[in-house]
């Protein structure tokens, strides 16, 4: 039996669990955002999840209003029996969550309750979790409030990037989804409420939450490097210019220096002052150049030893 599909979803996350339906069901369209400007040309450009779905000639809806009657009218004529959601970037109101029998579903990459919101992953990094998951859940009109489907679990690398475990994710997020439709076709998918304990939020991040203070500990720092690796990259500044640092380690070793001060180049790392221990990085990226090895790096560039990284406007000390 091939359940009657409408899948929602936008980025690259999404890509797999829909990728996996194409095989394992019949996918009546797909909804996804509108074109955006991307890139540095800012043009117009389709949703990864759009591409995806024209290649295999489905139909595409993009509503700007989920609430639209047109919209709504749209999907009581496809009558799917299910509706498959990952990473879509809206709340379903409550007529849309109603109109499949089998309901909506949605692939969520924590172990709700825990992270709620638009961007588990970083987060769950950022706060030192050594584990994390997907969850697949019945939706309802809260945000990532509804009854649990499916969890599976998942230890976060020591150094693992925001970048790596988000498509280590939306690939598990995929075997998650499969093995569901598995149990609800042989009726032992039995959903249970989340529990209230240990709820949390993950919100969207600004740009500016990228950036760098060396007067936390080393380890803090690291890990904001790690989540925000590769997009859009944690920053400071050196000799006023934006510089990206990435592939960080923390050395247990203390410096009398002020944090953020340069305290040589190890064994191809660039060393770092921190409030509590030292940061090592192994890879940089100067604004509008290409990111590189530190020792690459140092061929074209000099960083003396005592240079502070940090505001926009402060400048090398003298060495």
């Amino acid at each position: 039996m091939r359940y009657r599909v409408v899948f929602m979803g936008t980025p690259e996350f999404a890509v797999p669990a829909l990728r996996a339906l194409l095989e394992s069901e019949r996918v009546l369209a797909v909804v996804t955002q509108p074109d955006r400007p991307r890139g540095r040309g800012r043009r117009l450009r389709p949703s990864p999840v759009k591409e995806v779905a024209l290649a295999a000639g489905l139909p595409v809806l993009e509503p700007e209003r989920l609430k639209d009657p047109e919209f709504f009218k749209r999907l009581q004529e496809l009558s799917p029996d299910l509706i498959v959601v990952a990473a879509y970037g809206k709340l379903l109101p409550r007529e849309v969550l109603e109109l499949p029998p089998h309901g909506c579903w949605n692939i969520h990459a924590s172990l709700l309750p825990k992270y709620r919101g638009a961007d588990p992953i970083r987060w769950a990094i950022l706060e030192g979790e050594t584990e994390t998951g997907i969850t697949l859940m019945l939706m309802d009109e809260g945000l990532d409030t509804g009854p649990i489907l499916l969890q599976k679990r998942t230890p976060i690398g020591e150094g693992e990037t925001g970048g790596e475990l988000y498509e280590r994710l939306s690939r598990m997020g995929a075997e998650a989804l499969l093995e569901a439709l598995a149990l609800h076709k042989e009726g032992r998918l039995k959903p249970h409420p989340q529990p209230e304990e240990g709820a949390s939020y993950a919100p969207p991040f600004k740009k500016e939450d990228a950036r760098l203070d060396f007067h936390r500990p080393a380890q803090e720092v690291a890990r904001r490097i790690r989540a925000f690796d590769p997009r859009p990259g944690a920053y400071t500044f050196l000799e006023g210019q934006v510089f990206k640092l990435f592939r960080p380690r923390v050395l247990q070793r203390e410096s009398p220096e002020p944090p953020g001060t340069v305290l040589g180049v190890e064994e191809g790392q660039l060393l770092i002052a921190c409030r509590e221990g030292v940061l090592a990085v192994s890879e940089v990226q100067l604004a509008g150049k290409r990111r590189m090895s530190v020792s690459d790096f140092l061929k074209g560039h000099a960083i003396f030893p005592k240079t502070r990284l940090g505001r926009p406007q402060e400048k090398p000390e003298d060495s």
